[in-house]
């Protein structure tokens, strides 16, 4: 496709955005001096499209001194992803993961992301600025729309001029810029996404107007751009609560032992004499010789609940933008940005409670199978000596009778995000040989956090039977009984508000920075500069729970003689979608909840005034969970660039960085009165960083490049907390001390390109890291507390035993990433196969976490990383149409590290596939189709860890749903 320059950014406009169907993309984009050269000859390149946007990010990747990956914002619009979060796993080293539908965290809150295997070791940049979501250091790119964003940048090993905070990486989301365009500009969209689980409809709307003017004063530029995205998905999974050993012995109800328990009053006498009825009770191991348990059963992964939620996504944006050029070697900018990000939730859970009590003790045609149950598994052998075994056998299936630990829950959970961030600035070419920049910005975020439900409870005498077999997956699972629908089978029990947090974070930055060109044989330029930025961050807590919904508002009693029925409930009432777990569970919905969109406000109090439920907006605070902290940061760097010819060139720097932190806690005091606790810390980091880049030929390169870097603690680690009791004189402390994760990074690449978009790269890197997290117990005095009562605590007279989060152990990371892009538009091939192409990327990771379990360090792979991950793409484009269809996968990878593998959750391997086309109807029309997740797959949870304890006990598994998706883009 072959058109002038100035024509680019309507031809760009033509291309929809696949998933989220709002970005107008432009290639051209200089975050660097370096990249400006680059920029200048991309304006010189006659195609547009998806070819273009991928030969940009070629071109940044093959320009750039640093190790970096780049995704241009056409690149976003063609990938089938509703949020940025999801297309960066198209990147080497860069994994994610998919909640409710889209990426996110598997809490479903976050971005989700790891960077060569490092979850929560991301700096966030916008345009180069420090960007945080309140209560963190990242900014939670999940929230981020793609119609707002022009491109996105991945520097796995920054060099000392950028920011620092993150020894995973740095993610850099750049904006538009009014310049960026060649004349006025106009663009607008509308979309519509489809899940065919939820069945449910997420429109979106996009609107760009940007120009350019010459004036007596110099050339001006404006541009104003707003979106508005819903997502409506769904998520539907069956968790386990109890996880453990939940050892069980059988024992059956002809036997000599029930009766003799039937005499003691201890079983139901109803079953007596019944070969095909078992009565599980709960088994100490440690009670039995080894051939006894043979016998003991296993039933972790037994008590499956059913968990139906709508998860409703809205993002709103906003992005003003004024450049002015008065001279040709002065440019002056300001810009604000908007972000809204709400996380809406309303859920539909059915709960049999956990352990033995959540089912029936009764087992109708109990199952098992032969399993090796050990202490290994169970704790790691901490007990030491041989592995000996714990069980013998596993639940297979049964079913429990006359089950009536169930309750049903309705729960809303509102989440909403928002941040502004303003800024001005410029660029100034002072002389000849020297340039300088400044800016200034600053950042206000919100968030917060409402969670709250209305729990029913079956009526007094209301039991069923409940089927379950432990050896499908998903595990089937058949209810017989009075109907879960049927609302006069429940009463009501209680209403919580388990969640109502707020975080309100700020933070100022001034930068400025010079560039100064050399005259040396070597050294081409020195750029030098300084940056000081503040950040404060505020926490509360405004939660309660357990308020009864009862006629007295006293707890529920035995004979339920003042309980309320759910049938008196006209029209609060709501019934699960009755095709749950897409029908593959057997089992497939239909109870009675608490109507979630009935909880919002005040309406829970008005109706159940004795419940003593505070005014909404009015909850008392918990004091004690209150924190706040100011961070201040001075920076300075310095880099050289340097070349020999056109064989080596590169940089060398260093980064060095005053932090001074203010933190403050409140704690109770001797006098019982809660009371702040004030502590400050301060300490000085170096950075160093080297890049070097051989040049074999032209277009094969070898790069090198080290650098240290640090990730800060969270603020909420930094929290000077003090919690003792003074009967024991124990108790745990905060550590405001704590000093940053440091890395030192070496990375390792050849790079070979061909034309355009075509090229393959192979890289390898290692993290030495030091400063892992691990508790710690000492004796020290506490000053708020200068005695205590306990005599034998193990430490000197009135010094309590505590403990305290320090910085104590060393960790790495390590791998290979393999990347490669290619249309076939080689001479010696089909001259119809010149529009298509194929790219992938493959990445090995390997991590060491040092981990406390059991009083002993153990080395645990970092949470959320796989070892493996990789990505494969076809792509299609000519004149009319553009298509790409898209294969993520990642394998297994651990949710927690826990002393007891038991206890551990990792989660299994798993692939997405996407799917996209787009046609250009006219020059200025576009039409695009997409889909989302084709396959139908999501990421099952199982117990243990995915290295040395992989086990196949299925704890969750989930169903999302596909999404389906069109849109039209109008630019004139």
């Amino acid at each position: 496709m072959i058109i002038k320059y100035k024509k680019l950014s309507a031809a760009i406009a033509a291309y929809t955005s696949l998933m989220a169907m709002s970005a107008t993309t432009f290639a051209q984009e200089a975050v660097s001096e370096e990249k400006k050269k680059d920029a200048a000859q991309l304006e010189e390149v006659q195609v547009t499209g998806m070819r273009q946007s991928l030969e940009t990010s070629v071109a940044i990747k093959k320009n750039t001194m640093e190790i970096v990956d780049s995704i241009t914002a056409e690149d976003i619009g063609k990938l089938p992803d509703p949020n940025v979060a999801e297309t960066l796993t198209r990147i080497p080293g860069v994994q994610g993961y998919r909640y409710g539908g889209e990426g996110a965290s598997p809490f479903g809150e976050g971005s989700g992301l790891t960077i060569r295997g490092l979850s929560g070791q991301t700096a966030s940049r916008v345009d180069g600025r420090a960007y945080f979501t309140a209560g963190g250091r990242e900014f939670n790119i999940e929230g981020a729309i793609p119609g707002m964003i022009a491109g996105v940048d991945v520097y796995k090993n920054p060099s000392a001029e950028h920011i620092e905070g993150g020894i995973g990486g740095l993610v850099n989301v750049k904006t538009r810029k009014p310049l960026d365009f060649d004349e006025r500009t106009f663009n607008v969209a509308v979309s519509n996404r489809y899940n065919d689980l939820s069945e449910g409809n997420s429109p979106e709307f996009f609107g760009l107007y940007a120009d350019r003017w010459q004036t007596d004063f110099g050339e001006m530029g404006l541009m104003i751009a707003g979106n508005y995205q819903e997502s409506h998905n769904r998520s539907d999974s069956d968790p386990v609560f109890a996880r453990g050993p939940q050892l069980r012995r059988a024992i059956s109800a002809d036997s000599a032992e029930y009766a003799d328990l039937v005499t003691a009053g201890e079983v139901d006498a109803a079953y007596l004499g019944r070969s095909d009825i078992s009565y599980l009770t709960e088994a100490n191991y440690a009670d039995y010789s080894e051939e006894e348990r043979a016998n003991l059963i296993t039933a972790l992964g037994q008590t499956k609940q059913a968990f139906q939620e709508d998860i409703n996504r809205v993002r709103k944006g906003a992005n003003v933008a004024f450049e002015w050029r008065p001279s040709d070697t002065l440019e002056l900018y300001a810009t604000a940005n908007y972000n809204y990000y709400l996380y809406d939730q309303e859920y539909r859970f059915m709960v049999f409670g956990s352990g033995i009590g959540g089912d029936s003790r009764y087992v109708q045609d109990l199952s098992t199978v032969d399993y090796t149950f050990d202490e290994s598994f169970m704790n790691r052998n901490s007990n030491g000596g041989a592995n000996e075994l714990v069980a013998g056998q596993r639940l297979a299936s049964g079913t429990f009778l006359g089950v009536s630990g169930l309750e049903t829950w309705g729960g809303h959970e509102d989440h909403p995000y928002e941040t502004w961030n303003t800024a001005f600035g410029g660029e100034w070419q002072a002389t000849e040989k020297l340039d300088v920049k400044f800016d200034v910005s600053y950042i206000q975020a919100t968030q917060e956090a409402d969670n709250r439900k209305v729990a029913f409870v079956p009526r007094s005498g209301v039991t069923w039977d409940v089927t379950r077999n432990l050896m499908s997956e998903p595990h089937d699972l058949a209810i017989s009984g009075p109907s879960l629908s049927d609302p006069s089978n429940f009463v009501l029990n209680y209403f919580d508000n388990n969640r109502n947090q707020k975080w309100e974070d700020d933070g100022w930055a001034t930068q400025v920075d010079f560039k100064y060109q050399m005259d040396l044989p070597l050294i081409e330029d020195i750029k030098f500069g300084a940056r000081y930025a503040t950040q404060s961050a505020s926490y509360r807590n405004f939660f309660h729970w357990g308020k009864r919904l009862t006629t007295d508002g006293e707890r529920l009693a035995e004979d339920q003689s003042n309980a309320i029925s759910a049938d008196s409930l006209a029209g609060m009432l709501d019934v699960s979608p009755t095709n749950w777990l897409d029908g593959r569970a057997g089992y497939s919905g239909g109870y009675v909840v608490y109507d979630p969109l009935e909880l919002e406000g005040n309406r829970v109090r008005n109706l159940f005034p004795q419940a003593g439920i505070p005014l909404d907006g009015e909850q008392e605070e918990h004091l004690l969970d209150r924190r706040y902290s100011e961070e201040d940061s001075l920076a300075a760097y310095f880099v050289a660039d340097f070349a020999y010819g056109d064989i080596i060139k590169g940089n060398a720097g260093v980064r060095v960085v005053q932090t001074d932190l203010y933190a403050r806690a409140m704690i109770v005091d001797p006098n019982d009165e809660i009371v702040p606790n004030e502590e400050g810390t301060s300490y000085i980091d170096v950075l160093p960083s080297l890049n070097v880049t051989g040049y074999i030929d032209e277009d094969t390169l070898v790069r090198f490049g080290y650098a240290k870097g640090i990730s800060r603690p969270s603020l909420s680690a930094l929290n000077p907390v003090v919690r003792v009791d003074p009967q024991t004189g124990a108790g745990s402390v905060g550590n405001p001390d704590l000093r940053p994760f440091e890395a030192d990074s070496f990375d390792v690449s050849l790079e070979k390109y061909f034309s355009g978009a075509n090229y393959v790269s192979l890289g390898v890197f290692y993290k030495d890291i030091d400063g892992f997290h691990n508790s710690e117990r000492t004796c020290r005095s506490i000053s708020a507390f200068p005695t205590h009562e306990s005599p034998d605590n193990g430490c000197p007279a009135n010094q309590y035993s505590v403990s305290r989060t320090i910085n104590a152990e060393k960790g790495m990371a390590r791998g290979v990433e393999l990347a490669f892009q290619t249309f076939f538009d080689y001479d010696f091939l089909p001259e119809a196969l010149n529009n298509f192409g194929v790219s992938g990327s493959y990445t090995i990771l390997d991590t060491e976490n040092p981990v406390k379990m059991n009083d002993e360090i153990v080395e645990m792979p970092m949470p959320f990383q796989s070892d493996t991950s990789w990505s494969l793409s076809g792509m299609y484009e000519d004149d009319f149409m553009s298509a790409r269809v898209v294969y993520t996968y990642r394998s297994e990878f651990a949710n927690n590290n826990d002393a007891w593998p038991s206890w551990g959750v990792y989660t299994e391997g798993y692939g997405i596939l996407d799917a996209s086309m787009n046609f250009n109807i006219t020059e200025d029309l576009a039409l695009s189709m997409n889909a989302s997740n084709l396959t139908n797959e999501a990421p099952d949870r199982y117990a243990g860890d995915p290295r040395d304890y992989d086990s196949n006990f299925l704890l969750q598994h989930f169903v999302n749903g596909r999404v389906f998706g069109a849109g039209l883009r109008y630019s004139f």
